[in-house]
């Protein structure tokens, strides 16, 4: 099992509640919801993708994407926050995604893109492990763009949270293909496209 019985210290908060045992989950906030909302589908696919990308920078072991990785996974835990809530006291209090958010990664996908060959057709996601733990971070990062889109369909969501994830897969797509030619990994061009 997991080790002898700890010795009492501080008050531990509890692993388990028993409050979700009928299907439902707190929001931030005083309310609960369905644990099949779509609230819930969307910022439980932000936190997916920000596993996703906890997994990606164990394997950057030459630290390329560092800081930049770590702070992306910040982010995204403000912007599954800010999904978690629709009392505004609790969204006022939260530290949230912001234009110039977007636009530093932008930044970064022109700096990457700069080091790259052009495009000419589709390439097939693999490569190096990094290369390919990027590119299934970019696919984690769509399935979440798609649940916030769904959400905004909906209910009320900051456009910036659309804009931002949308930005973030373009980031990922090419962050993928420079550490696959950085490691010296060739990239598979999609055979359907000759």
């Amino acid at each position: 099992m997991c080790g002898a019985r700890a010795r009492p210290r501080l008050a531990r908060v509890k692993i388990y509640t028993r409050t979700g045992d009928d299907g439902s989950t707190g929001l931030l906030g005083p309310r609960r919801v369905s644990k099949a909302d779509l609230r819930v589908e969307a910022y439980g696919s932000v936190d997916e993708l920000n596993a996703a990308l906890g997994a990606a920078r164990t394997l950057d072991r030459e630290k390329w994407l560092e800081p930049g990785l770590g702070v992306l996974q910040a982010q995204l835990f403000q912007l599954g926050a800010e999904l978690a809530t629709t009392d505004e006291a609790v969204v006022g209090k939260l530290s949230r995604i912001t234009d110039p958010d977007v636009a530093e990664i932008e930044r970064w996908i022109d700096r990457c893109e700069s080091d790259l060959p052009t495009l000419s057709s589709f390439i097939l996601p693999g490569g190096a492990p990094l290369g390919s733990s990027l590119h299934l971070a970019r696919t984690v990062c769509r399935r979440a763009e798609r649940r916030v889109v769904a959400l905004a369909a909906d209910q009320p969501v900051e456009p910036r949270l659309t804009r931002y994830l949308n930005r973030l897969a373009d980031l990922l797509f090419v962050l993928a293909r420079w550490t696959n030619r950085r490691s010296g990994a060739a990239e598979t061009e999609w055979p359907g496209t000759r």
